[in-house]
Formats: structure tokens, sequence, C-alpha cells
């Protein structure tokens, strides 16, 4: 793309509402903008991660990448809601950072905009990351970075509510059994599952493994299929299997809730690990069931990194040895073991599971995990969230059925 054609296309997107696409549970935080050192002894790196300071592994790893590309890295770290749109304001003043590693959603929204190299052009080595988690980056047939990490969504259960309900885990293998269990776990004087169904962006990521686990597409929201993942929901509710506060509920209350002892089984993430271990009860993962058995798709949480498109391309050879240092099997391990990420490939996901094999129902999980701008839907995902999330909330608040609900949503959509 020539450069003032780009230049335009980035300021109309910058000018334009950035929707939000995340998923995974992020710290607060901010960093300083930073401009690019002069020479090519500097090279600037943006992240998401400003709960990481100075002396953290992961800014030492960057140092330690840098020296052995022979350069120095000069970092900022932004919330992840601010990267996008410092990001598109920087390129359209040519002056993005060298190497940038943002949430995987907005991968589309900057390649559509011009703003990111392609593998082809950087030559990224990618052949041993995971078709599945790689296809969040891909856009036109064409492949803009690598991801760093992934995490996904998975059902929390409570041994001892199981127990005490005689409900055996391992019978759980798709929607009817799950929900004979929670049945059986408020016949017990417990309570069922809990989840977040709110009005945002983390509603759509909750819904989506059910979404999927139907058999539904994002390009048709009014499927039978879909339908029917929306009236389990629905029911769930009705029938008080699932508290009405999961219309409310975000990712961290629904796990607060779960965190009582209260609950059977509770759809959360693998940011929620460290809180499971200081929980005060024995927890089990399983991985979200299809409609018909198997394990559901949940939407592939995680970040890419990326090189963003430079004035002087020359600068591309030492970018692709920063990222390939950043990603690779060695530094992998550590930095998505800090994370509670699981790897993007298999290498990486075998030495965490021999480390930690809690880890299996995880990298299970990660392994059928999808993209939520996969199927090449790109920049038109967030409009579909939308509409999703909506239809969601008018179902489970009682004022439309499923059906008209999502039937609404797919006529906005169009």
């Amino acid at each position: 793309m020539h450069r003032s054609s780009r230049r335009r296309l980035v300021a109309a997107i910058a000018l334009s509402t950035v929707t939000a696409v995340v998923g995974t549970a992020c710290s607060s935080g901010s960093g300083a903008a930073d401009t690019k050192g002069a020479g090519g002894g500097s090279y600037t790196v943006w992240d998401p991660y400003p709960q990481f300071d100075k002396t953290s592994a992961w800014a030492k790893l960057l140092d330690d990448c840098g020296t052995k590309a022979g350069v120095k890295i000069k970092r900022t770290a932004f919330d992840t809601g601010d990267l996008t749109n410092k990001t598109l304001l920087a390129a359209q003043q040519d002056n993005a950072p060298d190497v940038l590693i943002v949430d995987n959603p907005v991968v589309s929204t900057l390649a559509e905009a011009g703003v990111l190299t392609t593998t082809a052009d950087n030559k990224l080595d990618t052949s041993k990351v995971d078709p599945n988690l790689l296809a969040a980056g891909q856009s036109g047939g064409k492949t803009y970075g690598t991801p760093i990490g992934a995490n996904t969504l998975a059902l929390y259960y409570n041994k001892a509510v199981l127990k005490g309900a005689g409900v055996d885990v391992a019978a759980v293998k798709d929607w009817t059994s799950l929900t004979a269990a929670l049945e059986r776990v408020k016949s017990a004087g417990k309570k069922g599952i809990t989840f977040s169904a709110i009005g945002t962006e983390e509603g759509s990521f909750q819904f989506l493994p059910w979404f999927w686990g139907s058999g539904a597409k994002l390009t048709e929201l009014d499927s039978t299929q879909g339908e029917s993942a929306l009236a389990l929901w629905t029911d769930w509710v009705k029938k008080g299997y699932a508290p009405n506060s999961v219309i409310n509920n975000t990712q961290t209350t629904s796990w607060q809730e779960f965190a009582s002892g209260d609950y059977a089984f509770a759809e959360n993430g693998t940011w929620q690990l460290a809180n499971a271990d200081k929980a005060g009860f024995d927890y089990g993962v399983l991985p979200i069931p299809a409609s018909a058995g198997g394990n559901a798709s949940a939407p592939a949480g995680g970040e890419f990194v990326t090189l963003p498109v430079q004035g002087d391309s020359g600068r591309y050879a030492t970018s692709q040895k920063l990222v390939t240092c950043l990603t690779s099997t060695e530094n992998l391990n550590a930095t998505d073991t800090a994370l509670s990420y699981v790897a993007p490939t298999a290498d990486v996901q075998n030495k965490q599971v021999a480390a930690k094999p809690a880890l299996k129902p995880w990298i299970d999980a990660v392994r059928a995990a999808k993209g939520r701008t996969s199927d090449d839907l790109g920049t038109k995902y967030p409009k579909i969230s939308e509409q999703m999330w909506k239809a969601v909330q008018s179902a489970l608040s009682g004022a439309e059925s499923p059906k008209d609900a999502l039937a609404k949503a797919q006529s906005a959509v169009k």
C-alpha cells in the first residue's frame, strides 16, 4: 500500500470508535508514550503488560533479546484498551513501534489499517504454531505476527459440591449430562453454575463456547443451533441452575460467586488459576462440552507479537530477530508460565504439562480454541459480538425469546 493511502486509512480508523474486544483478565496501569530512538541502536517495543515493571522477568527478557540482537530496547507498556488507539495514532505519524504486542482480536483492525507487516514480508517463522491459534492473526489469506501465548475458558468445578450431590464429573460429557448434574446439585441444596453474561465483550466471550459448541457460526446468529445455545442458558436461569446475577456478572464477579464454595461449576479462564489455588476447597477443571459431546471451541485469548510498518524497511531484520528471541521455545516456556498462558506450540505445551500436570485440561481447551476473528471475519467481529451480547441480555432478562432475540441480532448485523 502506498504510504499516503495508508496514512489516510489509518487516520480514518483512528478517528472512528475502536471497539474493545478484551476477553482476558488484564491488570490496570498505564505507560507513558515513548518515541523511537535515533539510529539503528535503539528499538521500541510496546506491550499491554503495565503490571510488569523494569525489574520483572518480562522486562529482563526484552533487554536480553535486545542484547543478543545488538540493540537497546526502549519499552512502553499500555493498558490493553489504550494500546490500539496509541498504535493507530503513531502509525499515522510514521512513528509506530518496531515490535508491537497486542490483543489478538485487534490484529485484524491494525492489518486493515495497513499498520502491520505480514510474515511473508518480515520472514517470521510460524511453522510450529498451532494452526487454530495462528488463525486469530490471519486476514485475507495473510498472517500478521505470531502468538506469544494463549488463554481460554473452561469449567472449574467444586469436587465437594459434586460429591455431595452424587455427581460423577466423568459422566459430564455433553449438554444433557451437564444439565442433569446441575439439577442434582440444586436438589441437594447447592448452586449449579455461574458465568458472565454481561452486556459487553466479556458476555460474548463467555457465550461463544456454547454458541460454537452447538455447531453455530458467527455469520448466522439466528440459526437453530445458535438458538439452542441461548435457550440452554435461558433455561438454566429460569430453573435456578444459574443465578439471575449472571446478566450483570463480569468474569471477576462470577469467579467471586464460585469462590464462595456454594457452586458446582463456574465458567472462567486460565487467569483464575492462582485464585483457584487459594479458594480453600478442592477443585478440578473440565473443558466446556459441546452439545453432542466432545470439547467445544472456546475463544482464544492472548496476544500476538507483530512488526508494524516502518518508513525504514532496513529495521525489519533486527525486529525479526527480537521477535524470534521472544517466541523461542526456551523463552516462551518462562514467559507463558509467568502470564498463566498456555504456549502456542506443542513443544512448549508438553514442557508446561510435564512441569505442572494440572495444566492438561487447559492445554486441551486451548488446542480446541478458536480465534474470535477467525473464519476471515476480521473487523466484522466487533459488530457481530455487540449484537450477540445484546441478544443474550434480552433473552436472559425475559424481554424476548432466544429465537426472536437472535433474529433481531442477525438483522442488525446485516
